[in-house]
């Protein structure tokens, strides 16, 4: 290549009168000359980009000197650490909480209470979700490398095949019902996706979707469901959201027994039932019978007569029972996915966790009084009871929603729509309208990943805020947040930096121009220390 030539004369002639004027002259035109050179083989690299990009592919996600194999299972130890170290924390917090509800402030600072195996049983769940986070993200960016050198190509395919296949870290999960529940969770979020796609491009508008109140309302109808199943169809429902419910209401799984029993027209268990009500307060409940047309008042809260007075102490009882685990939901996230705003300004991140879960444990509080509110007037105005009753119940309870932050309801709707599908799903399943195929759970959890993927690294804008976030938390990679400047190899910025001392250089006089011309011969001359050429 005629234009790398160097001669040592550089063609100029030298100046006897002037010999340092001479030399920062032949400096100068150097360093044009390399100027060009360096254009010149951007110019070439441009034009044979393709064919040279297929011949030698190289990983942009890690550094130079990093293997793919060390970048994913760095990656994989990471994410592992920081989900288990979420859960872990949870599971302490709640436990100090408990001890301190006992008034036991002085076991707070005894380790073997607070974090013994005895009374500490996270390690196991805190090990699989561990498992679930670092397996799917060291598997992700293992088969994203595999993909790019083997297909020698970066298309959007390779983040639907790398996600999909990765998706299977969801078997580390416990339990179909789970895996069941975060794959329906998945699906409605890879839903909200592909409508947000096709709402910016114009080719798909959801009537309604621009009410102001449209979050709400699909909360409405999801919880609406969800109490509809706890109610008649419990066993739709997973064991543990079952007895979240149960424990968080001011009902009696007897009593919702007898309520299921009557409404379907079967007789009470009248034993069972006698058995509760003899050890309230009041005893037993004179007129039952095996065979009723409502469960009155006095049966569903025997302990006080006032059905106004229940309602306002199953909502206090409520946000007393819940708010620990509110605050622990939203302050170990706060610390631990966001611990350089927490140690800038620790007192305003406590402050934020705190009314966060107020207004969350508030909102709940005042979710649980209603729909034992609306339950109570039915059995005012009304003789016979209606499986219907408890699904208009939670609609209407879920109105409450409105006292969450208007960014959160749509959260909640996304939550609660998922647990409504499974319950739905399952109502299908045991009436025989759907098939009940082994492992579905997982296939669909899969293909939701590679769809949520596509849409994380080409069009993360249609995704919640939320969601995208939290999975580039734990990505912990250039994937998912590209630098603008990567694409710009090391020519392109030593040339501009080239250009940068040139204008220095000719903007300057006297002893800085000399100054500059000599820094600038050490790159110049020696042509074998600049990459590229």
């Amino acid at each position: 290549m005629p234009f790398l030539s160097t001669p040592s004369s550089f063609d100029l002639p030298s100046s006897a009168g002037d010999p340092s004027g001479a030399a920062e002259g032949r400096l100068r035109e150097a360093e044009e000359r390399l100027r060009e050179a360096i254009e010149e083989l951007q110019l070439h690299h441009q034009r044979g980009g393709v064919e040279t990009k297929n011949l030698h592919f190289r990983c942009d996600n890690h550094g130079p000197d990093e293997s793919c194999v060390a970048h994913a299972v760095g990656n994989l130890c990471q994410s592992f650490l920081l989900s288990y170290g979420v859960r872990v924390g949870i599971g302490i917090l709640l436990r100090a909480f408990k001890l301190a509800k006992g008034q036991s402030y002085s076991s707070l600072l005894d380790l073997k209470q607070l974090v013994s195996e005895k009374d500490l049983i996270v390690r196991e769940e805190a090990c699989r979700v561990g498992l679930l986070f670092g397996g799917f993200t060291g598997g992700y960016h293992a088969l994203r490398c595999f993909l790019r050198r083997f297909r020698k190509k970066e298309t959007p395919l390779n983040a639907m095949i790398a996600g999909s296949i990765a998706g299977l870290s969801v078997l580390a999960l416990d339990g179909s019902s789970r895996r069941r529940t975060l794959a329906l969770y998945l699906f409605v979020r890879l839903g909200q996706c592909a409508y947000n796609s096709a709402k910016s491009k114009n080719k798909f508008h959801l009537w309604g979707s621009h009410w102001r109140h449209g979050d709400s309302l699909l909360f409405s109808l999801a919880c609406a469901q969800v109490m509809y199943a706890f109610v008649m169809r419990p066993e739709s429902l997973p064991k543990s959201y079952q007895d979240f419910i149960q424990k968080t209401g001011p009902v009696a799984d007897p009593v919702y027994k007898a309520v299921r029993e009557c409404c379907r027209g079967g007789p009470i268990d009248l034993p069972s039932l006698q058995s509760f009500l003899s050890s309230s307060l009041n005893g037993s409940v004179n007129g039952l019978s095996e065979f009723m047309d409502i469960i009155p008042c006095s049966v569903i809260h025997p302990e006080t007569g006032s059905c106004l007075k229940k309602n306002i102490n199953a909502g206090s009882s409520t946000f007393r029972k819940t708010f620990p685990l509110y605050f622990s939901l939203t302050f170990v996230p706060f610390v631990v996915l966001r611990l350089h705003k927490f140690l800038e300004s620790p007192a305003m991140t406590c402050w934020r966790a705190l009314i966060g879960s107020v207004r969350s444990t508030t909102f709940l509080s005042a979710f649980v009084a209603i729909f034992q509110g609306v339950i109570c007037v039915h059995r005012k105005v009304a003789t016979k009871d209606h499986k219907l009753v408890y699904w208009v119940a939670g609609g209407i309870a879920a109105l409450s929603v409105l006292i969450e932050k208007k960014a959160r309801r749509a959260e909640l709707a996304l939550y609660v729509l998922p647990r409504a599908g499974d319950s739905l799903w399952h109502i299908l399943v045991n009436r025989h309208l759907l098939p009940d195929i082994k492992h579905t759970e997982v296939a669909l959890f899969c293909a939701c990943m590679g769809g949520i993927m596509y849409f994380l690294e080409h069009e993360p804008d249609t995704m919640a805020p939320f969601l995208r976030g939290l999975i580039r938390r734990f990505l912990a990679s250039r994937l998912s947040n590209p630098d603008p400047n990567s694409a710009r190899n090391n020519s392109y910025t030593y040339l501009q930096s080239l250009g940068i001392e040139s204008r220095n250089s000719n903007s300057n006089s006297g002893s800085q121009i000399k100054e500059n011309s000599e820094n600038a011969s050490l790159a110049t001359y020696n042509l074998e220390s600049i990459p590229g050429l």
